[in-house]
């Protein structure tokens, strides 16, 4: 075996969007469902972990081994899944070292093309396109669902619960393989040069590896966020007797009785206006400014995407920019950017 294609459907309580692959699989409920593969572009087979099927022996080998070349669209999440996965299968901590996976999405990404797999696989006039009911399985199966009396009062969706959508949802598994191969094979000419690799493995290690958070420092920040802007939405009903201040309609109507037209009441405009008012108008309006803070969404981030370990990982996308190269963010609204990011040269 030289090559290994993977793909894999996965369960967590944790929102993947806002908190990012290692917060999602840190949680004691993360659970890989399908795991389909591929070996050396043959046939794709499944396995279907929920349903008491187990990973053969030589895929877990396969996977752990620093000879066979593991791939998979955006691989970070495959990886990092496979890792907290075989850790409690084998019931030690197990590493994957990035240097034996490629990701198609980064090749994709330097030709300039979607950083999702259906946009690839439309862009490429494929054979095999990624399935449309795809997005309804997933919210089905692989996130929690509102206890109700209909439903028995069950929080998750089991394949026992919709056998038809389950069938549907294993054919969904094996098609992503397929279209991950077929991209793989229409973009092979133009593989990630080797400097590219190096810096994909380090991004990897980076991501990892995390940062420290210091969780007294964030909870205290959001703590005195929540009570200053209590204070001032407090005052700023004893102010201007508004059922709801922050009401653009309202506000508006309030200032305009005042002999204040405004057509905007976005934050450069408001900021404009406290130079140009005084006395309850200026108040008002800054007291607008100061319910409208966001300085603190960069802490709520932090809260939201700690790990066990007390470290924040994932906070890089690498090649999240596809036409210059840059870096970009991966947790939530940590921030787009990080602080001046590298070039590569």
């Amino acid at each position: 075996m030289k090559i290994l294609s993977i793909d894999i459907e996965t369960f967590s309580d944790v929102d993947l969007r806002k908190c990012g692959v290692y917060r999602y699989t840190d949680s004691p409920k993360f659970d890989i469902l399908l795991l389909s593969y591929s070996i050396d572009e043959g046939s794709v087979e499944l396995i279907d972990l929920t349903s008491g099927e187990e990973i053969p022996e030589k895929i877990i080998e396969a996977v752990l081994s620093s000879n066979v070349i593991k791939t998979a669209f955006n691989a970070n999440f495959e990886r990092v899944a496979l890792m907290k996965y075989l850790s409690k299968l084998l019931q030690k901590e197990i590493y994957l070292d990035p240097s034996s996976w490629r990701c198609s999405e980064v090749q994709a990404a330097m030709l300039g093309l979607p950083l999702h797999l259906e946009g690839v696989a439309k862009v490429l006039s494929l054979d095999a396109q990624k399935m449309s009911e795809g997005k309804t399985l997933i919210r089905y199966f692989c996130l929690p669902c509102k206890a109700t009396a209909a439903n028995g009062g069950r929080s998750r969706n089991l394949p026992s619960d919709a056998p038809d959508k389950w069938d549907l949802f294993k054919q969904y598994n094996i098609r992503d393989v397929e279209v991950e191969l077929e991209i793989r094979k229409k973009i092979k000419d133009f593989p990630i040069p080797k400097s590219e690799q190096i810096l994909y493995e380090l991004d990897q290690r980076i991501n990892d590896r995390g940062i420290k958070a210091d969780m007294t420092l964030v909870d205290e920040a959001i703590s005195c966020d929540r009570q200053f802007t209590v204070a001032a939405t407090e005052r700023a009903y004893e102010l201007t007797g508004l059922e709801n201040p922050n009401s653009v309609s309202q506000l508006k109507d309030w200032l305009s009785e005042r002999g204040v037209e405004v057509e905007s009441l976005s934050k450069k405009n408001v900021r404009e206006l406290v130079d140009e008012t005084d006395g309850e108008v200026e108040e008002a309006l800054k007291l607008r400014l100061l319910m409208a803070k966001t300085s603190v969404r960069k802490y709520e981030a932090i809260e939201r995407a700690v790990c066990s370990d007390g470290r924040v990982h994932g906070l890089f996308q690498f090649y999240g920019a596809n036409r210059t190269g840059r870096w970009a963010r991966q947790i939530g609204s940590v921030s787009k950017y990080p602080t001046e990011p590298p070039f590569r040269p």
